[in-house]
């Protein structure tokens, strides 16, 4: 006498897919990276100057008022959304250097100090 074969569950085939025929990912509606959202939600930081900025500002007179500091974190936070890392700023009559990333003044000068100079290291200019 023969035994039967019981399946419990039927059986399935393996399923092979070629490599263009994957299920293509769901689309989240936006192509604007998670980062830049995120950055875009969050409120903007104010901006810090390193020693050798604060130096050079009191040594050359320079002061900034409280809208010159707000156009200037207006233009870190517009360079950072361009991809910007090290920026020259003018605001007024001064010239500051900015590390976008660290929001971080690294140099200043005034107008005269700007005269012949040559501004190296630096992806980008905002003029505020």
């Amino acid at each position: 006498m023969v035994d039967p074969v019981f399946f419990p569950n039927p059986v399935q085939v393996p399923v092979t897919r070629t490599p263009g025929s994957q299920k293509p990912a769901a689309a989240t509606g936006n192509d604007t990276p998670f980062a830049k959202v995120l950055d875009g939600k969050l409120p903007s930081r104010g901006v810090t100057f390193s020693q050798h900025a604060q130096d050079r500002l009191r040594s050359r007179g320079i002061s900034l008022s409280t809208d010159d500091m707000q156009k200037l974190a207006g233009a870190v936070d517009s360079v950072a959304q361009k991809g910007g890392k090290d920026s020259l700023v003018l605001v007024g009559d001064a010239a500051l250097v900015v590390s976008v990333k660290n929001r971080t003044v690294v140099t200043a000068m005034d107008r005269n100090a700007m005269q012949g100079n040559v501004f190296t290291n630096i992806d980008s200019a905002v003029i505020v």
